[in-house]
């Protein structure tokens, strides 16, 4: 199905790159994207400053405009303008919004609560698990993971809601006709089918160092929370956990060793008041006061204890533990242990560790 005139207009609008206050006004007065290519110099002289009115009537190169309208006529690709019902309200909230959105994948992920996970681009192998194994859990719960695609912990995250109903939403810094980092390119063909990807980059657009920042407002914005996995304190998701706490939404942080680099931006932002989390639950708790499943339904969110200890969590202890300790403790054959090791982990009593090690969860919480 072809692109409409609407949707050209308003994307004729975004080539223009007017001051968004100046879209406001011109909208406000003329009604549409259409009404305002239409106006006359003098019309919009009544509304704009003479700079806004210039740039205004100022023509759209034709081979911009014509990548632009090719890229709209794939049936699977969109235009999501502010005054599209779908446009996502969380960002309308904010006084930032771009006019015009472009969208590829699955339109009602925008309106999904949504949760934001970000880090380095460099991550451990261990924070990259960890952001797996959250943004997993965490999509399981009802919420959709938004990151950026940088590699390293976006991706992960990314990697981890993939499957689940809630799925993830890339927001990414250049047109969508182009992938960056181009070693992501299988990635955002996983999520384009599967979720969703954003940008409010023109198609055409490539990547330029200043619109990663600028985008990560729009991660945080579309979120209700941001979770920074690793960060060292150079990392640009520190930015983005900023933008997070001046638009009211929640920060969440994972600690890690007092020695890596990559838990420093962590241990920052909980000096800050980051929210320190060690498992999903505690992000789910903070979020919602009963959990939004899969499926729809509520589930209420609880903290007590199980009622009734396991003998390997008794031999567990807190600290980590290898199969052959438990094996010593317990005097258990190691394959009853190991069958009990997977019982208790989908109860969501314990959860594995680096090395063949395991490690019982306060209060049942798990990362998974």
């Amino acid at each position: 199905m072809s692109h409409d005139s609407r949707s050209l207009a308003w994307a004729t609008l975004a080539h223009k790159a007017l001051p968004q206050r100046a879209v406001v006004a011109l909208l406000r007065q003329f009604g549409s994207p259409e009404a305002v290519l239409g106006a006359a110099r003098a019309q919009l002289a009544r509304v704009v400053a003479p700079a806004v009115v210039d740039r205004a009537l100022a023509p759209v190169a034709a081979e911009a405009l014509e990548q632009t309208s090719r890229w709209l006529d794939h049936p699977d690709h969109h235009l999501i303008a502010w005054d599209d019902a779908d446009y996502p309200g969380a960002l309308l909230e904010l006084g930032e919004a771009p006019p015009a959105l472009f969208h590829i994948g699955r339109r009602e992920l925008l309106a999904r609560p949504a949760l934001a996970i970000v880090g380095s681009r460099h991550a451990t192998p261990q924070g990259r698990e960890t952001a797996r194994d959250f943004a997993h859990a965490l999509a399981s719960a009802g919420f959709t993971v938004v990151s950026g695609l940088a590699l390293g912990i976006d991706a992960a995250a990314h990697e981890g809601a993939l499957g689940t109903a809630a799925s993830t939403l890339a927001v990414v810094g250049t047109g969508l006709d182009r992938v960056y980092p181009a070693r992501n390119r299988d990635l955002a063909m996983r999520i384009a089918s599967d979720g969703a990807l954003l940008s409010e980059y023109l198609p055409g657009t490539p990547p330029r160092k200043e619109h990663f920042p600028q985008r990560n407002r729009l991660i945080s914005g579309l979120a209700r929370g941001v979770l920074v996995v690793e960060a060292t304190l150079s990392s640009g998701s520190l930015i983005t956990a900023r933008l997070a706490g001046e638009q009211g939404r929640d920060v969440f942080a994972i600690p890690g060793s007092i020695h890596s680099p990559f838990a420093k931006g962590c241990h920052k932002l909980i000096r800050e008041g980051a929210k320190l989390v060690e498992t999903a639950n505690d992000v789910l708790d903070e979020l919602v006061p009963t959990r939004v499943n899969t499926n729809g339904a509520a589930q209420p969110a609880s903290d007590e204890p199980t009622a009734h200890a396991h003998p390997v969590l008794d031999a567990m202890g807190y600290d980590p533990v290898s199969v052959d300790a438990l094996v010593a403790r317990t005097h258990c054959a190691p394959e009853s242990i190991t069958a009990d090791l997977v019982t208790l982990e989908l109860a969501g009593e314990i959860a594995p560790l680096p090395g063949g090690y395991w490690q019982r969860l306060h209060r049942g919480k798990s990362s998974r």
